[in-house]
């Protein structure tokens, strides 16, 4: 390892790790004046920045309960979350769309009034946030559904993220670069994880890749964190400007997660890097699950020391090795429950969880992970869309299928595929037949330069659905 003074990396400020927890504490104390104590609930609703890194830190060390929203949610449904959760405060930036009559806090404001407040005689304490059963109370991606109110017990979800770190094998020389929103369970995960291992975390313009790549280098990046579409992006620009690719040279390991990952792009990077994207596995509710290694970059890899996986059939039977069926999970670091509309907690069931998600256990143990679980009948076949997007994937044809109902086939298919050089429809279709079997073939092609991605990084099928609807 190199000796090096952890640091925080923004866009205009570099501080080391222990000035910014000492801003953290003032901030901290600040809460604390504003009447907010352990056990209140209090909004976070503000994007990636050095001050939302500081402000998270001192609500964690106030002990309140913390309310993440994502900073792009709409006016109405903020609102909405605020009510039936009963926050306190409202906490935002310039850049937020909140509703006035919430009388937000804004960060600078916090930010400002620790001005020459003297040194703080402790450390940074998370134990009595910890304590709290709904330390967390995170949002669901919406990507198949409504969102949902999750939540979490601090100290399972640290517990969680420090299995995480152990697995991985985070250091305390690293340089994480999270190109993630924070607000969702992975970007949060990689804060805090910079938090627990006491390395350096550089807080990237997550939607401006080329500045990102620019701190990357300065910086001295080992570790980047990001959505597979960030790594197509990120590839794209290197081909496109070769000089960039020095800018992540030091880079030792490429972690990836949020939505399925194509076996291509993983090629592409040994090819280009000589380094495999790592996979993962988990949710907002189950936590961290599964991680690929640089020792195993297998698929997503084992579950962490103390988490169960099984793979069961239809009819509720454990599968055999490469069988694929519903992923279930056990594992200690669940869910609390879900926020009810009175704001009280539905308690979470225990023991084995169903994902929702297909995959397949190989002998090793390792998790692949095929898709969502869900189905559609089509010229009297069951079809799961995602496995025909994984099959289509492994032939370099990069495809989102939305299934539409039809009365005589039972399902018409439209398949959108993601192609920077905006070939024609007719050049994919012909490819995708070549590929599939008359009853998975598409009823309709149509090309994007790129998926429409929600706020979490993954691919936004209902922005899809209703544009196959149209």
């Amino acid at each position: 390892m190199r000796p090096m003074t952890a640091k925080i990396f923004a866009a205009d400020s570099v501080r080391p790790v222990e000035e910014f927890e000492q801003d953290a504490l003032r901030v901290a104390d600040v809460l604390r004046e504003h009447g907010i104590g352990p056990g209140d609930r209090v909004m976070l609703k503000a994007g990636n920045s050095a001050s939302y890194v500081c402000v998270l830190y001192a609500l964690m060390d106030v002990g309140a309960s913390i309310v993440l929203v994502d900073q792009q949610e709409h006016v109405e449904e903020t609102r909405r979350i605020a009510l039936r959760t009963g926050v306190k405060v409202t906490i935002v930036d310039d850049e937020t769309p909140i509703d006035q009559g919430a009388d937000p806090l804004y960060l600078y404001e916090l930010i400002v009034a620790t001005a020459g407040l003297p040194p703080v005689e402790r450390a940074l304490s998370f134990d009595t946030w910890g304590e709290l059963p709904d330390g967390l109370i995170m949002w669901t991606s919406g990507s198949t559904g409504s969102p949902k109110g999750v939540v979490k017990s601090g100290a399972k979800f640290l517990r969680n993220l420090r299995r995480n770190a152990e697995q991985v094998g985070h250091r305390p020389d690293d340089v994480l670069m999270p190109l993630l929103p924070f607000a969702h369970q992975y970007g949060l995960s990689m804060v805090l994880i910079a938090y627990l291992t006491r390395c350096s975390l550089v807080i990237a313009p997550y939607r401006r890749l080329d500045r990102a790549l620019r701190m990357a280098r300065d910086a001295g990046v080992t570790v980047i964190d990001a959505t597979p579409s960030s790594y197509r992006s990120i590839l794209s620009l290197v081909t496109r400007k070769p000089a960039l690719r020095e800018h992540i040279a030091g880079t030792r390991m490429f972690c990836v997660g949020a939505a399925p990952l194509d076996a291509p792009l993983v090629a592409s990077y040994v090819a280009e890097f000589g380094l495999p994207l790592l996979d993962s596995y988990g949710s907002t509710e189950l936590g961290n699950i599964s991680f690929a290694t640089l020792d195993n970059p297998v698929a997503c890899g084992r579950a962490m020391d103390g988490i169960r996986l099984r793979i069961v059939d239809e009819d509720g039977r454990d599968a055999a090795a490469g069988q694929p069926g519903e992923i279930e999970v056990d594992t200690p670091d669940a869910l609390e429950g879900q926020i009810a509309d009175d704001g009280s907690v539905v308690p979470a069931p225990t023991g084995w969880q169903r994902t929702g998600d297909l995959g397949h256990l190989d002998e090793a143990g390792n998790l692949h992970v095929l898709g969502r679980k869900f189905a559609v009948h089509r010229m009297g076949y069951t079809l799961y869309p995602e496995l025909i997007e994984r099959k289509a994937a492994a032939a370099g044809c990069p495809t989102r299928i939305v299934p539409l109902p039809d009365e005589l086939r039972g399902s018409q298919l439209v398949f959108f595929v993601e192609d920077e050089e905006q070939r024609d429809a007719g050049h994919w279709r012909e490819r995708l037949c070549s590929l599939l079997p008359a009853f998975e073939q598409p009823n309709r092609v149509v090309v994007l330069e790129q998926f429409p991605l929600n706020r979490n990084g993954k691919p936004d099928k209902k922005q899809l659905a209703r544009m196959a609807a149209e």
